[in-house]
């Protein structure tokens, strides 16, 4: 895999030496995060009190360090967990999930309060500032299928608010190329080894992080500061 955990890759190396000296102002302005308009379809808000409670959200958007940070950040979440989806069990580690052949994607499971904020809402942070939506089986220097864009959709509704929203963003050609996120139903997901939880806001001075994933933060904050929260909830710290 591109990334290694606690050493600095040749990838690593060669993207701390190009932001050398760059503020994360300008590391920011290099993601260039699209301001998208907002879903013309939403899932329903809950408006019972048996209704009431949490949803669940998975996607995959390349490296889940970056894509957990952004949820963390976000208001009504109130858990962001690193795993893997779309394949077994059994090869359900980063070890294995390395080769590409495991039919996983690095993703994150969100856990929310359907109340403060939408599961549309939720796509429309992940298209905008978690990863660019138009590229096929990589993100930044990653690549292979273990990093392709993917909604792991867990019902009818879901399904929906997502085609619809993909189609809605490329009849409006926000983006310069077209939208290649995969629509796959949620067979399972699996939480992350312990050490991937939290990773950006534990190491925000790691060449890879400040590089890639701290600015998707200020983005988040720049371009949809309604929803961005300063302390991010942590996995570490959910339920507590």
């Amino acid at each position: 895999m591109t990334k290694y955990l606690f050493t600095l890759g040749a990838v690593a190396l060669a993207a701390w030496a190009f932001t050398g000296g760059m503020g994360t102002s300008a590391r920011a302005a290099e993601e260039k995060a699209v301001k998208l308009p907002v879903p013309m379809l939403d899932a329903k808000v809950p408006t019972t009190t048996a209704q009431a409670g949490t949803a669940t959200a998975v996607f995959a958007g390349g490296c889940f360090w970056g894509v957990q940070a952004v949820f963390q950040h976000t208001e009504g979440v109130l858990n962001a967990v690193s795993g893997y989806s779309g394949g077994d069990a059994s090869t359900a580690t980063y070890r294995q999930i390395g080769s590409g052949r495991t039919g996983h994607a690095e993703a994150v499971q969100i856990t929310y309060d359907p109340k403060k904020i939408s599961y549309g809402k939720l796509l429309q942070i992940y298209f905008s500032v978690a990863h660019d939506p138009t590229t096929l089986n990589r993100q930044g220097p990653d690549s292979g299928t273990q990093y392709r864009s993917a909604v792991f959709y867990k019902d009818a509704e879901q399904k929906k608010v997502t085609e619809s929203y993909i189609a809605q963003l490329d009849a409006a050609k926000v983006f310069p190329n077209k939208i290649v996120t995969q629509l796959t139903p949620l067979a399972a997901f699996y939480p992350a080894e312990a050490y991937h939880q939290d990773y950006a806001t534990l190491n925000p001075n790691q060449p890879y992080i400040a590089r890639f994933d701290r600015p998707k933060i200020a983005n988040l904050k720049t371009v949809m500061p309604e929803v961005y929260r300063e302390k991010p909830v942590l996995v570490s710290q959910a339920g507590k």
